[in-house]
């Protein structure tokens, strides 16, 4: 009887195996075919890069004024320096200005020489800067005027940007990032071929430059395959007063590299 069932047993046993090895087969080559589409081909790939500019109107000024003050002596420099930048703080502390956005950029005292090759010092000048963040873009002409008016006698650099320069620098990477891939698309669709997966994307850091750009806005826009307007913040416009300083658009730029297998 034990010699019948282990008989049985062997014959159930070849029959399973059997039964595994037949279905193998069509599984393995299920696992074959899904991997080999999901596999990115890199033997052939396009390489694009994609730029875009979001304008968008300022909601921020910062001014860098300057009070040079000179002395025969650091203590006479220093003391008219100190007087002078007294009162600049003190007319734009009447203009609404907090003093957490009044800061000193840098204070540099240098002697001055009867001439290039001597030693002998004649006298000292001292170079006193300081950056204002203002809230109210339309007080940027008013600032500078009352500055000046009260002893400022250096006017260094005015920037327009946005409290929101992350959000936008997000919004135009993403544009960037299609742009490239519509690019890539349009070379492959040229070509007789197809684009398939990302191979790899990299961002031009220095790309995100934002302001004025030289040469102008137009310049900026050349420089892009995408432009979009943001829309203003509430209650901000880019213009509608009568002040001498036009707001307009700053440009916020984005771009990338991108490389795309071929199909």
């Amino acid at each position: 009887m034990n010699h019948k069932n282990n008989l049985f047993n062997l014959a159930l046993i070849g029959v399973l195996t059997a039964l595994a090895l037949s279905a193998w087969g069509p599984m393995q080559q299920q696992i074959s075919n899904t991997t080999g589409d999901s596999t990115c081909n890199t033997a052939r790939s396009v390489q694009v890069s994609g730029a875009a500019v979001i304008n968008v109107i300022p909601d921020r000024v910062l001014i860098q004024l300057g009070v040079q003050s000179n002395g025969t002596t650091p203590d006479e420099a220093q003391n008219l320096n100190f007087e002078q930048m007294q009162k600049v703080n003190t007319a734009l502390r009447a203009l609404g200005i907090e003093a957490k956005d009044i800061a000193t950029d840098y204070d540099i005292v240098t002697p001055f020489y009867d001439n290039s090759n001597s030693l002998s010092i004649k006298g000292y000048r001292i170079d006193n800067s300081i950056s204002i963040t203002l809230r109210d873009i339309h007080q940027a002409d008013k600032v500078i005027i009352a500055a000046l008016k009260s002893g400022a006698n250096e006017v260094q650099d005015i920037q327009f940007y946005s409290s929101e320069l992350r959000k936008y620098r997000d919004q135009a990477r993403n544009l960037a990032v299609k742009a490239a891939g519509e690019k890539a698309s349009a070379l492959a669709t040229a070509a007789g071929a197809q684009t398939g997966c990302v191979i790899s994307i990299s961002e031009n850091t220095w790309s995100q430059y934002y302001g004025s750009w030289r040469g102008g806005q137009q310049t900026a826009q050349w420089a892009q395959n995408t432009i979009q307007n943001a829309a203003p913040a509430q209650g901000s416009q880019a213009g509608g007063d009568d002040s001498p300083i036009s707001l307009g658009q700053i440009a916020i730029r984005a771009e990338v590299n991108a490389s795309y297998a071929i199909k």
